[in-house]
């Protein structure tokens, strides 16, 4: 049993930052309730690659959900979503500002139903200011948010950060707000609205970038893989491959030194202190480069281990997913997908000691729960189901 066991979520997202959350949420042990458009289901169900006809992208986001079909613009399809609204404890939906609204089914008509109802929504920009009714995607807040102007070779143009990290940032605050306000329900047995826009995440994550820009007035630009203010805390060759080396503070730079065989250069006033080695990095890098070549990774790690300095190989993703501490801590877990069969995709992040998250079962064939649901929640027989099938409701 997963600490949200017990809890029902009512899924209205689609693609990626929406269906994030509502994995999250299904992994710590909430019963999530997916509706999915007729005949076409999630958007991402179309992207590939697919497995057995099966989008892995598809998958590997909905996971411990159950599917029902639901037409949402018909009469039918909205009075059993009201219906569901009245037995569910949060609602998480991911469409432009004042789409619910226009399908009579926003917040304020929800709460009526249901004045506990935690209702989550995620979208590119929120539901107020000047840029509420844009449409968004995670490359355009990317962009907007300022992420990208940071990201990249120094001296080269803006990148784009490689995971869709404007979805899952929104993915990952709108899990907190729901967990926020599940707290505040159960104390009061209050509902409330959750706005999450992905610009403001990603204004959130910027770390020291605006701390840099409001005290120095230089704005931030991309720095490679260098660490802007921790130096050296990057990137090096070596005789075989490549290793980060993390020195956080001065003590583990006089370890390091001593590690290397540089303990010429631990003391010297140019380098001995963190503020001094950044300002005469382009002294110190050429240094450490001639070093690090002497060894092969393998060799520096363990040296580097051996003395408690930070390091790490840099993995391409067949080596991640055969790591031997990713795999101990079941970071990559084997689902069994009906008709895709076999598919490994990470496992949960959150290790609960008390009440563990799981990869109960795999993500759903389109409409595969709708018996199940309406029967079991709604108490809707046979003959009612049947109506709904010929409205086109489901």
């Amino acid at each position: 049993m997963g600490p949200l066991e017990g809890i029902r979520v009512l899924d209205l997202t689609r693609v990626l930052a929406g269906p994030y959350c509502t994995m999250m949420l299904g992994d710590l042990g909430a019963e999530i309730i997916k509706v999915e458009a007729p005949g076409k289901g999630d958007d991402s169900r179309q992207f590939g690659p697919y497995q057995g006809g099966e989008s892995a992208y598809f998958m590997s986001l909905n996971r411990n959900k159950k599917s029902l079909t639901l037409n949402l613009k018909s009469k039918l399809g909205k009075e059993v979503l009201m219906d569901l609204v009245s037995k569910v404890d949060v609602l998480v939906e991911n469409f432009r500002p004042g789409t619910m609204e226009k399908l009579g089914i926003g917040y304020e008509s929800l709460k009526q139903i249901n004045p506990s109802l935690i209702y989550a929504a995620s979208s590119g920009f929120g539901h107020s200011g000047p840029y509420s009714q844009r449409p968004a995607y995670d490359g355009v807040v990317q962009a907007m948010g300022g992420i990208m102007s940071i990201t990249g070779q120094r001296g080269g143009m803006p990148t784009r950060v490689g995971p869709s990290i404007g979805d899952i940032a929104a993915g990952l605050f709108t899990t907190i707000g729901v967990l926020s306000a599940l707290i505040y329900k159960n104390e009061t047995g209050i509902g409330q609205k959750i706005d999450v826009a992905m610009l403001d995440c990603q204004v959130a994550m910027l770390e020291n970038a605006i701390a840099r820009y409001v005290v120095t007035k230089e704005v931030p630009k991309p720095a490679g893989n260098r660490h802007t203010s921790i130096v050296p805390f990057e990137p090096f060759d070596t005789a075989d491959s490549q290793i980060v080396i993390a020195v956080g503070n001065d003590g583990l730079w006089v370890k390091y030194c001593d590690v290397c065989g540089l303990e010429s250069i631990a003391d010297d006033s140019r380098f001995s202190t963190n503020p001094n080695r950044n300002e005469n990095y382009e002294e110190l890098r050429p240094i450490l480069s001639a070093k690090m070549l002497e060894k092969t990774t393998e060799q520096w790690q363990k040296l580097l281990d051996d003395a408690g300095i930070p390091n790490g190989p840099i993995n391409s993703i067949d080596k991640v997913i055969e790591n031997e501490q990713v795999l101990a801590r079941e970071m990559i877990v084997d689902v069994r997908h009906p008709v895709a069969g076999q598919l490994k995709m990470p496992g949960v992040a959150i290790k609960l000691s008390e009440t563990p998250g799981a990869v109960r079962f795999a993500a759903p064939i389109l409409g595969e729960h709708n018996h199940e649901i309406l029967q079991h929640y709604l108490g809707y027989d046979a003959e009612k189901i049947k109506e709904l099938i010929e409205a086109g409701a489901l």
